[in-house]
């Protein structure tokens, strides 16, 4: 069985849980012999990673030229902050830019080039152009297509091999922008879901909204839940902490739909009744600014600390110094992070509106917007060692079956399924 799979980032460039995902999903499925070419849109070069076999779309001996001639013919309109799948057009760049710096090493003034080129949609549109051509090269049995950003190359894809397609559905619009849908985004979203063969969703909670917002069959859809694997928290790093002072951990896209202006609250108010608790913020995204703005106007510079976008072993150190994790998320399709959290013995506090409380439910889970009831949970956990344990034993005993091979297994069976029926 081979596999010709599109993509938006893959690990070590990364900048949120997709990357991720997208790592342990080939991974596993390598284990099942399945052959994976991914295609992402542009790197410093393909790459050999052992399980899967990374190629940079625009490096493959095609003549850019010829894309640039096509996408003459289309007009591309001005990109609005809500196009991009995680961030704004400037914070995206920033953080991709700051990584590649990062783990090249490269100094003060010296240029950088980052893997994806500075306008997200134009890229969407090239990696279109060009999937055709990749595609008509391919023996792939089946296309596979990681949410809205590779949906139209995967719909390319498939008019120029005749296979089926499969589109994977991480996060929707509805998800990303709540108050402000980008009806150009969701128009692509529910044409890929229409249009394909089978439809992936990374848990219940977006089954049902790809079924109520986008008018999805159900039988069109399988439920595959993301994993964690416990190799990716050594115990040979550990870092010394500071008993004498308590950590909770937001680490997410400080984002609307991470709700970290709930977080903010809730922490004012478990601060108001035991101050050594600090707060740690990690990441980056349009609403760093404000949140940093937030936490002066409460009072409390002195006990939230902005961390910034972290990456590789500063991701493992940021979660062992923790002593609690909370998701506070208005929307969240799955929320990997909560259990990358429980792999290093850290409790955590998940939103109601998340997927992952489907894998993990010993774990406590607040309405987001209940900032009383965060704050009271909190203050249980920070203060009882032994419930802290509790809530991580439990939840790592419901995540033995939580792997990406079983994920796996799932979707070679919608594979074999599609490529019989082609």
């Amino acid at each position: 069985m081979k596999i010709l799979m599109f993509g938006w980032e893959f690990p070590p460039f990364i900048s949120g849980g997709l990357g991720t995902a997208c790592d342990g999903l080939t991974r596993g499925l390598a284990g099942k012999g399945v052959d994976i070419d991914f295609v992402v849109p542009r790197m410093p070069g393909s790459q050999e990673y052992g399980h899967v076999r990374l190629v940079t779309a625009f490096s493959r001996g095609f003549d850019e030229s010829e894309t640039e001639d096509l996408l003459a013919h289309r007009r591309i309109h001005a990109v609005d902050t809500f196009l991009t799948p995680y961030l704004t057009e400037t914070s995206y760049r920033e953080i991709l830019t700051g990584t590649i710096e990062s783990l090249k090493g490269t100094g003060a003034g010296e240029a950088v080039e980052t893997p994806y080129g500075p306008d997200l949609f134009s890229e969407v549109m090239r990696l279109k152009v060009i999937a055709g051509p990749i595609a008509s090269d391919s023996a792939c049995d089946v296309i596979h297509v990681h949410d809205w950003m590779t949906i139209p190359a995967g719909m390319a894809a498939r008019d120029a091999r005749g296979r089926p397609l499969v589109v994977h559905i991480h996060s929707l619009e509805s998800d990303r922008s709540a108050l402000r849908l980008n009806e150009r985004i969701y128009a692509i979203e529910r044409l890929g879901m229409m249009e394909a063969d089978h439809v992936i969703a990374v848990s219940h909670y977006t089954e049902r909204k790809i079924i109520e917002q986008y008018g999805i069959p159900p039988g069109k859809i399988t439920v595959v839940h993301n994993a964690v694997s416990r190799e990716e928290a050594p115990a040979s790093r550990r870092v010394k902490k500071d008993k004498s002072k308590k950590y909770v951990l937001f680490l997410g896209r400080i984002t609307s739909q991470k709700g970290p202006e709930y977080f903010l609250k809730a922490a004012r108010l478990v601060y108001e009744r035991d101050p050594s608790v600090h707060f740690v913020i990690a990441g980056t995204g349009d609403l760093v600014h404000a949140m940093e703005e937030e936490t002066v106007r409460l009072g409390m510079e002195n006990h939230v600390h902005f961390a910034g976008f972290v990456s590789g072993n500063d991701v493992e150190k940021t979660y062992v110094m923790s002593d609690l994790y909370v998701m506070p998320s208005v929307s969240e399709p799955f929320g990997i992070a909560a259990l990358e959290a429980l792999t290093y013995d850290v409790p955590v506090i998940v939103s109601s509106q998340s997927g992952v409380r489907e894998v993990i439910g010993c774990c406590p889970r607040v309405d987001y917007w209940d900032i009383e009831k965060m704050a009271t949970v909190m203050l249980e956990i920070l203060g009882d060692e032994n419930r802290r344990k509790e809530i991580v034993s439990a939840c790592q005993d419901e995540m033995k079956d939580l792997t990406w091979k079983i994920a796996a297994d799932k979707i070679v069976g919608i594979y074999d399924t599609l490529a019989g029926e082609s």
